[in-house]
């Protein structure tokens, strides 16, 4: 397939890219590169990359297009936050009208990778018929555009949802503000580990290459089985308490409670990604121990992978298009 990935050279599509090139598709990567081109460096001629402001996408983005994964995203609550605006036009509108546009071009697949933080505060395991309950903006965003691109599916058009788990682990953009990757950096270089309140906070957790290997399992998957399906995928329930213990036995950490004002808690089934043929590769303990390693080995929190201060820092929404490279 020629498969158009927005949000490329970001965290999950950094390594998505590559993945899909590994398995024989064309791929039209498209982002602003706040992060920079090089976490896509590859000579590969099946890759063309494109600096676009996802808000502005024209028909000849989708033009030739087999498949859409359509990842572009303000990517956390902090940032979702204080950029409100730029959130529900990036995370909902640009990714709504790129399935349009997608649509009307002739393309067959559409995939919209969105968050299982849709699900808020919830006392049972979610399944994805379970009533959302989202308490940030990053959170309503997703799950309207969810709403809006799902009302496009046809028999013409197959739209798929993915509601990912919180990612951990190393990728070409890394990222040091996601509870993993952050309590695991803080474990090794300052040999504390900062738990957000009592920890009793549960998470779903994937790692990285997982969540970009379930977006391929979705892809993959024969259009009339996920035609208009939502599915969780992740690896594990874990409670940021757990998480600390599993970080404390790698690293030798001391485990220190710290204030909490994030009231978000959730547990999520996977059962039916699996049902689908997906399998996770690696368990938080392994991301964990990779996450430590990396930092041991010289892995650095630099500005880049902290992702709100870095917006902050290049003015990242103060500028709209960009020519096509």
């Amino acid at each position: 397939m020629k498969v158009l990935v927005t949000g490329a050279g970001g965290y999950i599509g950094s390594v998505l890219v590559p993945l899909l090139l590994d398995r024989g598709h064309r791929v039209r990567a498209i982002d602003r590169f706040f992060f920079g081109r090089d976490k896509l460096a590859c000579d590969d001629v099946r890759l063309e990359a494109i600096e676009w402001d996802a808000r502005d996408l024209k028909p000849s983005h989708v033009d030739g297009v087999d498949a859409v994964i359509d990842l572009v995203a303000i990517s956390n609550d902090p940032a979702g936050e204080a950029f409100k605006g730029q959130t529900w036009e990036i995370n909902r509108k640009a990714r709504a009208t790129c399935a349009k546009l997608a649509k009307a071009a002739g393309v067959s697949r559409y995939i919209l990778p969105s968050s299982c933080a849709v699900y808020g505060f919830q006392d049972a395991i979610c399944g994805e018929a379970a009533q959302p309950n989202p308490l940030t903006t990053y959170a309503k965003a997703n799950l309207a555009c969810e709403r809006d691109v799902l009302a496009l599916a046809d028999d013409c058009f197959t739209v798929s949802v993915i509601r990912q788990a919180t990612a951990f682990g190393v990728s070409p953009r890394m990222r040091f503000d996601l509870s993993l990757n952050a309590m695991t950096y803080d474990a090794v270089t300052t040999g504390r580990i900062h738990l957000a309140g009592d920890g009793s906070q549960w998470r779903p957790f994937a790692s990285v290459k997982d969540l970009a290997r379930a977006q391929v399992c979705v892809l993959d998957a024969p259009a009339d089985v996920v035609q208009s399906q939502v599915y969780n995928a992740g690896g594990e329930n874990v409670s940021l308490a757990q998480l600390a213990e599993i970080i404390s036995r790698e690293t030798g950490a001391e485990i220190m409670a710290a204030g909490n004002s994030d009231k978000r808690s959730y547990r999520v089934s996977f059962a039916k990604l699996e049902a689908l043929g997906f399998t996770r590769q690696m368990s938080v303990a392994d991301g964990v121990a990779q996450v430590a390693n990396a930092v041991r080995a010289g892995l650095e929190r630099t500005p880049d992978t902290l992702t709100l201060p870095w917006y902050r820092r290049v003015g990242a929404f103060e500028e709209r298009g960009r020519a096509a490279a």
